[in-house]
């Protein structure tokens, strides 16, 4: 039976916000030293180079934004399929000619081509708007992503673990 001890993260100096004992640099020389009083955690978010106009999440923010426009045009041209085969028909030509990469350049386009495509356009903003307030599952989204990373990791490094271990049997 295995047993551990987990002290909160305040008796370790070096969390707290003035380390004991003289530094160099920034580096406590007692880092290891409890404190009996309680200290505040100061946290801060990882720095991701790379990404000097946006974070990390404002890029997910516009790829899911994309995303997004192109639930919605799928929702929008599925419906037409079964009740306005004459409008699912422009739509399917107009989105052989431009790219859904950016969901705001095709929309914009789409309402720029006649008076019909901006009635669909219209109610692809609409449903774009409403897929993402209320049916995108924004909790299932982080479990499936936390989830996809953990698995993915592990098997990167099971794999590497058994190419780098395996020795060559002698016959």
């Amino acid at each position: 039976m295995e047993s551990s001890t987990i002290l909160p993260l305040s008796h370790f100096s070096f969390l707290s916000q003035k380390p004991h004992g003289t530094s160099i640099g920034s580096f406590p020389l007692n880092q290891w030293s409890p404190t009996s009083q309680k200290t505040r955690l100061n946290c801060q978010k990882m720095y991701v180079p790379g990404f000097g106009e946006a974070s990390p999440e404002a890029k997910a923010a516009k790829n899911l934004h994309n995303l997004f426009t192109y639930v919605a045009v799928r929702v929008v041209n599925a419906q037409l399929e079964s009740y306005n085969t004459e409008a699912h028909k422009e739509l399917m030509e107009f989105m052989e000619r431009h790219s859904l990469n950016d969901g705001d350049k095709f929309c914009a386009a789409l309402m720029r081509e006649s008076s019909r495509h901006k009635t669909l356009a219209m109610r692809i903003l609409e449903v774009r708007s409403a897929y993402c307030k209320r049916d995108f599952e924004w909790d299932n989204l982080e479990r499936l992503a936390k989830k996809m990373a953990d698995e993915s990791n592990t098997r990167l490094m099971r794999d590497y673990v058994l190419e780098t271990s395996h020795v060559e049997t002698e016959k």
